[in-house]
């Protein structure tokens, strides 16, 4: 199984993206083994852990989440029989909850605000974490600041200059932790300095772009903090999304491209198709569906209208 992460389909948008605009594609992270991108993330942190000794085979793995990253981690240390305790909440669907004890993972779920990511539901689940990361033989991952982390994106980078046949004009990706952006923009660039890297956040939440902390609805990004490692000289431009606009564009997503993705990819491709309209018809813009939206059939993203 962990051979089957990575050399995900690249697919070309044809309904969504207006006449004149630049090619928009999409990485389908969703065929990964856990329907999310995260599982090469999660490989890279065990298995660095593990060659470096900051994690033995008898030892725990410790990490709070938003759901994917948990899930990604349960996998990997299901595939390397390792146990982990994870922290969640329940402002993170139940799909996602339920799959990360689906692989054996003990998760720990912490009350949230109306089921709205904020500020402070990150911070008690980050202070959580940490206290259980206490205990003698655990490993905290750590997602925001490990640095194992990017480097599992790199083949992500090289698989999207193979299958473009080159650097494309622009990659776009919402930020949570800012390990996908930095890992395979910094790749893009070394191959082609002027690739644009466009970073997304909630417009809720726009504190990557100067703004406030707030509370919003696109799982997984938008901390309501801006991440130790973000890097800010990476991004050419930070793009606010908000989350009807996202829900919005995954139910067009589904509708009309037949890709059925989570709010974060209906962000990423608002955010995308506003770049392939600036750059124009000789352009081609990348950006990610970043999970499947079988994680969200018990939150209202496909229920509404």
């Amino acid at each position: 199984m962990i051979g089957a992460i990575g050399g995900t389909p690249l697919v070309e948008l044809r309904e969504v993206v207006p006449d004149g605009s630049a090619r928009v594609l999409v990485k389908l992270e969703s065929h990964n083994p856990t329907g999310s991108m995260k599982d090469r993330m999660a490989l890279a942190v065990v298995d660095g852990a593990l060659s470096s000794g900051r994690l033995s085979r008898s030892g725990r793995v410790v990490e709070y989440t938003g759901g994917s990253t948990g899930t990604s981690l349960a996998f990997a240390c299901a595939a390397r029989r390792i146990p982990v305790t994870l922290v969640t909440s329940d402002a993170f669907s139940r799909e996602k909850r339920d799959h990360m004890r689906a692989f054996g993972a003990t998760v720990l779920e912490i009350q949230s605000d109306g089921g709205r990511t904020t500020k402070v539901l990150i911070r008690a689940m980050i202070a959580r974490a940490e206290e259980l990361a206490e205990e003698p033989g655990t490993f905290y991952a750590n997602q925001f600041e490990n640095p194992d982390a990017a480097g599992g994106y790199a083949a992500l980078a090289e698989e999207i200059l193979e299958a473009v046949g080159g650097s494309p004009g622009a990659f776009v990706q919402s930020v949570g932790t800012a390990q996908c952006i930095n890992g395979v923009g910094r790749v893009l660039r070394s191959h082609d300095p002027d690739v644009e890297v466009v970073a997304v956040e909630p417009a809720e939440s726009p504190v990557l772009s100067g703004g406030a902390p707030g509370a919003h609805q696109i799982e997984g990004v938008g901390p309501g903090f801006v991440p130790p490692l973000w890097d800010e000289e990476l991004a050419s431009e930070i793009r606010r999304v908000s989350t009807r606009e996202a829900k919005g564009m995954a139910r067009r997503l589904a509708r009309e491209e037949a890709l059925f993705a989570g709010t974060s990819t209906g962000a990423n491709v608002v955010a995308a198709l506003d770049v392939a309209k600036r750059l124009g018809p000789d352009a081609t813009v990348v950006t990610l569906a970043c999970d499947s939206g079988l994680k969200y059939l018990s939150t209202d993203l496909y229920r509404e209208p």
